[in-house]
């Protein structure tokens, strides 16, 4: 039986970053992948897919381009799920071909198969009829999570599916219901409104991504209906069946019918409500983990279980299940467990959000509503892409950013984006903030020009001209204090 210093369980972001970094330690480790392909949901279901086949939507259909060079242009008339497909896979097989060669080059043994615990220090891998033991000192589980799929949902992967599925259409359909105004729900919505399919977007609280600035959120759901999108907010879904309508020919419908009594129906519907744990077949009961009714864990600040040696990271353990903080969750936590304490500061409160709907949001730091609720006193200063050269040149002229300062020391709250590059653009703000700098370090320092990062410049001299009580248009922003 095979020992290691470290065993981790999953090949994801946080799986990923916590072997590297074990194998930098110089410890002997292994990781273990119970799919066909590395990379977890981040890379074959989720983050790069989705991401992959929103670039390639926007490229096709040219609308990341129509605001300056004209709504009539499109790249490709006629646009099919091949195309889409083939995009996505270029990239899911770049990464593959990344995390192996990671892999190799920093000498982590890589097991194919699934993974039990037989004992407190041992692990079964089981794979093709086949299995082996092999045992550690310390452990990371980092084995993810799947999308919710309730018995009540009739779930096919061809009318009704979840956010996997959609990958694997065989068509673009004419129509779509999208269930759930969460992330995945909204980027899906988006991505297929923009290709031409009539989207409703159900979604039971009264706002889309409900942690976001409220400002912000009401600029986005313009945005959706603008892009032909029906918003059907403060709306549940009661039952989901696939029904046939007689026209004169058949049709096969998906049918969402609503607790207030309304009947939606689309050739297709996609269920992106919540998602899953899939701990509970690792045998955590045979040393003494216990998971909640969704199979996440629950881990210290130091990413540790109630079993000190046995350390999860990533989706399993819940909010924010974003790529990124897994990334860094699965390094920190490999850090502690071999006495590596000194990996510098992580505040949970500047960990920034993407959301790759179109058009891309971003935010880090407080909202307004957190803030006023907080007796927080704040300014917030606004710059538009409409003012900026690069919006123009860009074709944007609806984005925005936000800053939140605060009224007394000036320091930045929050930073809010929404339009082309948000999700680029935020990292300029977190930097400041991590570094507790003010609103004037954005009137004292030079942006380069033209570029969306001049915003920085332009919002921190409109709020502090309010809190100056200076009044003026854009143009006297740039001289006035």
């Amino acid at each position: 039986m095979k020992h290691y210093d470290c065993i981790v369980i999953g090949t994801g972001p946080a799986g990923q970053k916590g072997a590297i970094q074990a194998a930098k330690l110089g410890k002997r480790v292994a990781i273990i992948e119970k799919n066909t392909v590395l990379g977890g949901a981040q890379i074959n279901t989720g983050t790069i897919p989705s991401k992959a086949l929103r670039e390639a939507v926007l490229h096709l259909t040219g609308a990341n381009s129509r605001g300056f060079l004209g709504s009539a242009h499109r790249v490709k008339r006629q646009i099919t799920i091949a195309d889409l497909v083939s995009a996505s896979q270029q990239v899911i097989r770049h990464e593959w071909d990344v995390i192996r060669d990671q892999f190799e080059r920093n000498g982590v043994d890589l097991i194919w198969g699934s993974a039990e615990f037989v004992s407190p220090t041992e692990l079964k891998i089981s794979r093709d009829g086949e299995a082996e033991l092999v045992s550690a000192d310390k452990f990371l589980v980092s084995v993810g999570t799947r999308p919710a799929r309730p018995a009540s949902v009739p779930f096919n992967g061809r009318t009704v599916f979840c956010s996997d599925e959609i990958l694997h259409l065989q068509h673009l359909p004419r129509t779509m219901i999208v269930v759930g105004g969460g992330v995945i729900g909204t980027e899906y919505a988006c991505i297929m409104a923009t290709l031409g399919v009539r989207v409703t977007l159900v979604e039971g609280r009264d706002r889309v991504l409900g942690f976001l600035d409220q400002e912000i959120s009401d600029a986005f759901h313009y945005f959706l209906r603008q892009g032909g999108i029906t918003l059907r907010l403060g709306e549940k879904v009661d039952r989901i069946e696939e029904v046939e309508l007689h026209n004169g020919t058949t049709h096969h419908l998906v049918q969402a019918q609503l607790e207030s009594g309304k009947k939606l129906r689309a050739e297709t519907l996609l269920f992106a409500v919540g998602r899953q744990g899939v701990c509970g077949s690792l045998g955590l009961d045979k040393v003494g983990i216990e998971f909640d009714d969704r199979e996440r864990l629950r881990v210290n600040d130091s990413y540790q279980t109630n079993v000190e040696h046995v350390y999860a990271a990533g989706d399993v353990i819940g909010f924010p299940a974003l790529a990124s903080t897994s990334m860094e969750q699965g390094r920190r936590a490999i850090c502690h467990a071999f006495g590596q304490d000194d990996v510098g500061n992580y505040n949970t409160t500047l960990f920034p959000y993407g959301i790759y709907a179109v058009p891309e949001i971003s935010m880090v730091g407080k909202t307004e509503e957190q803030l006023t609720e907080e007796g927080v006193p704040y300014e917030a200063g606004v710059a538009n892409y409409r003012e900026i050269a690069r919006g123009q040149l860009l074709g944007d002229t609806l984005g925005m950013l936000k800053l939140l300062i605060h009224q007394d020391t000036h320091k930045i709250l929050g930073v809010h984006v929404i339009g082309t590059g948000a999700t680029e653009l935020i990292h300029i703000g977190q930097a400041v903030m991590a570094l507790d700098g003010d609103a004037e370090f954005f009137i004292n320092n030079v942006f380069n020009f033209p570029t969306l990062a001049e915003c920085y410049k332009v919002a921190a001299y409109n709020g502090l001209n309010k809190l100056n009580h200076v009044c003026g248009g854009v143009v006297d922003e740039f001289v006035e204090a």
